[in-house]
């Protein structure tokens, strides 16, 4: 059983090195790109059986990535199962568990050691659940999604990295090995997220991706250098006992730091930026980065080391505030959005400011039980706009429409999937979203947070309450409801698995939907059935409020978006109340001057004074050479001269 968390971590790295080294063995088998013209007479290759082979290679060598993904994972997920299992989900009931793990050596670093150690308790068991379960439905998923995709051996490789790591992340015993996980994370959502890199778009949304959360990553490593060197150890439960002993100021400074890796990694205010322009990627790998992995990276840690920020204060109540703004203002600018991708895209940093609201005040408990159901109910989302945007050919609402009746399985999971994420009974968003409510009206009278913090951030979820409900159901009215707008589209280039189809998503990608619709709809009575009646009774009251106000716009006019309800307020919340422009503005214009005054400084200074040295060199040896022109009474004429010169100065000096 100690041997557990290894293998969990290990069975998708394995995947990855032999995804991404076997899949397209043996090494003549290249990618299914079209072939060339036949060309003229006889020669190896010509004629059309050239290309048919080269495509049916590509095809062989996608299959051979797929099984490649899925079985590892499959068995990270079984062994996952089997040790939260065998600790009896410890973190529904008994959180007192002795922990599953072991340490594999140290490492020396002449003053704080780094310890080799990989753990599961109450709280990791749950998540290596939840990370391995999504995984494999995402590979699952992908196997239909990208099946003539050229680079889907690489794509699941990159996919069994991304879930090694953020594995590596849940079960890591010591901060130093989380970092590892964590900065490897940063790397595949960069390489995921460009996957169709021949769109620029793509690829600047990559781009985008990996600085923001990078900037992020800055301060959460200086924050674990704080941490560790304060308690004289990196081993979590170290720092965690420790914790008592440590100066306020080393707990705030540290705190405030991690902080900052958190905003990055779970798109929290102002770090949120990147994970709108994350859409970019393949369906599946924003149902990844969304519901299990990278966003919940930053959750997951405050919760990890809960202890150390209950006894920092002043955190609780910058993260409080950082979680009212983005919680809102992320549901506000969901309900302006035309691409469905990213109305959920901000309807998730709208739900991880509600866990980080959780964790501020005082519950870590709420927050993870969110954060699992948020998991299940928006890793089916996704998929299910997966197959909705496969079938249509289009991200836009606005082309979609009267898609219940040719697409009642993804109807029917969609509306699970919605009605989890509004908080509705008997959805597993219901539960755990009483149970943060509940937690944020307890600080709001008692708790950590000051008295101002505490109610922005009680006011703020009621308000986003109401918000989720309106654009959840604009979302599913516009595309499952009103007129069929779907519109036959041209076929599009190799790689791009946006295709029109007037069928229901193959089963590769239905049984992955099936299966996390279970979950999404029942995870709640997990918890437990420890309701606040009153609060509960709000919620679903605000709920259906907003839901209400968007059905009666709705019914007035099906073909009329609802956001026109938000008047003058629809551009600003559509454009996401501007922040990108403002930091375009702030930091990356100026930046890009400066990189442009440094090349420009590089290339007139630097290189000028390389360049001006060899035109001075040129210009003199062109001087030299009118003495030495080969001319022989020159050279006769200039010795006698020379001699002549000689006598006169000799005669004259003399």
């Amino acid at each position: 059983m100690n041997t557990f968390p290894l293998l969990i971590v290990l069975l998708p790295f394995a995947g990855a090195f032999a995804g991404l080294l076997l899949s397209r063995w043996p090494h003549h088998v290249r990618l299914a790109v079209p072939a060339p013209e036949p060309v003229a007479g006889p020669g190896p290759g010509a004629g059309p059986g050239a290309a048919a082979d080269l495509e049916h290679a590509g095809r062989g060598g996608n299959r051979r990535a797929a099984w490649i993904a899925v079985l590892p994972t499959a068995g990270s997920a079984a062994l996952a199962v089997w040790l939260a299992a065998a600790q009896g989900f410890a973190f529904f009931g008994d959180r007192d568990v002795l922990p599953a793990g072991a340490a594999y050596g140290t490492i020396e670093t002449g003053t704080v050691s780094i310890a080799l150690t990989l753990q599961a308790d109450a709280l990791s068991g749950v998540l290596g659940v939840l990370v391995t379960v999504v995984a494999l439905a995402v590979q699952l998923y992908s196997v239909g999604y990208l099946h003539d995709d050229p680079r889907y051996p690489s794509y699941s490789a990159f996919v069994s990295l991304f879930t090694s790591a953020m594995l590596l992340v849940v079960y890591a015993g010591d901060l130093l090995v989380l970092y590892v996980g964590w900065e490897i994370m940063g790397l595949c959502s960069y390489l995921l997220i460009g996957h169709w890199w021949e769109d620029r778009a793509n690829s600047r949304a990559a781009v985008k991706a990996f600085l923001v959360t990078r900037l992020g990553d800055v301060g959460f490593l200086f924050g674990i250098f704080v941490l560790g060197i304060g308690a004289g150890s990196f081993r979590i439960a170290d720092v965690l006992s420790k914790v008592p002993e440590m100066s306020p100021g080393t707990l705030i400074t540290a705190t405030m730091l991690l902080l900052a890796g958190v905003a990055g990694k779970s798109a929290q205010v102002p770090l949120h930026t990147w994970l709108p322009d994350a859409m970019a990627g393949p369906t599946p790998i924003s149902a990844l980065i969304h519901a299990a992995t990278m966003v919940a990276a930053g959750i997951f840690i405050v919760a990890r080391l809960f202890p150390a920020f209950t006894a920092a204060g002043p955190t609780l109540d910058v993260l409080a505030v950082l979680a009212a703004l983005g919680m809102l203002g992320a549901a506000l600018a969901a309900l302006a959005q035309d691409d469905l991708k990213r109305v959920l895209a901000y309807s998730t940093i709208s739900q991880l400011a509600y866990m980080a609201g959780g964790l501020a005040a005082g519950s870590d408990s709420a927050a993870i039980f969110h954060l699992l159901t948020h998991g299940a109910f928006k890793a089916l989302l996704f998929l299910c706009a997966g197959a909705v945007i496969h079938h249509v050919g289009s991200n836009l609402m606005s082309q979609m429409g009267g898609l219940r009746r040719e697409m009642p399985v993804t109807f029917a999971a969609t509306t699970i999937g919605f009605a989890a994420l509004m908080g509705l009974p008997p959805a597993s968003g219901f539960f755990s979203k009483d149970s943060l409510l509940a937690a944020m009206d307890t600080a709001a009278s008692s708790g950590p947070l000051t008295d101002a913090a505490a109610l922005l951030l009680y006011g703020s979820a009621l308000a986003t309450v109401v918000a989720t409900g309106a654009y959840s159901a604009r979302a599913w009215l516009r595309t499952f409801f009103g007129p069929v707008r779907t519109l036959a589209l041209p076929e599009p280039k190799p790689g791009t698995a946006h295709v029109v189809d007037t069928r229901e998503a193959p089963l590769t990608m239905l049984l992955p939907i099936a299966v996390l619709a279970v979950p999404a709809l029942l995870l709640g009575f997990a918890g437990g059935l420890h309701l606040d009646v009153g609060v509960a009774v709000t919620s679903v009251v605000l709920a259906l409020l907003g839901a209400g106000v968007v059905y009666a716009a709705w019914r007035g006019d099906p073909v009329a978006d609802p956001a026109r309800l938000l008047g003058p307020f629809r551009a600003p919340c559509e454009r996401a109340f501007y922040v990108d422009t403002l930091y375009t503005v702030l930091f990356v214009r100026p930046i890009l001057m400066l990189a442009r005054l440094v090349v420009s400084t590089d290339d007139r200074v630097v290189d000028g004074a390389v360049r001006g040295s060899g035109r001075t060199a040129t210009g003199l040896s062109g001087v030299l050479r009118l003495a030495q022109n080969g001319n022989v009474q020159l050279y006769v004429s200039g010795v006698l001269a020379g001699v002549l010169l000689i006598v006169v100065g000799a005669v004259v000096f003399a």
